[in-house]
């Protein structure tokens, strides 16, 4: 599950725009000028916008701590909008 007004809010904070994802167990397609630049979030899990768990969150950032900093990766654009 996810809130999907709180992801579109924290997409505009980064300068995308997001869709619910047409990829099959995704969550979000995140898109940029216009162009699908990644699909992001598994349908299976809960993420950040929608359990607030604090615990869970520093544990999700440490996991993906090697790619969330490199912007314009899938790992970037969930840590930035589910994570955040």
């Amino acid at each position: 599950m996810y809130d999907l007004k709180k992801a579109i809010k924290n997409a505009n904070k980064i300068g995308v725009k997001v869709k619910p994802s047409t990829r099959k167990n995704k969550k979000l397609d995140v898109f940029k000028e216009g162009q699908k630049v990644a699909s992001i979030g598994d349908t299976h899990y809960d993420d950040f916008t929608f359990h607030k768990d604090e615990k869970r969150r520093a544990n999700y950032k440490k996991r993906h701590n090697r790619y969330r900093h490199k912007v314009g990766t899938p790992s970037y654009y969930s840590d930035q909008i589910l994570w955040n």
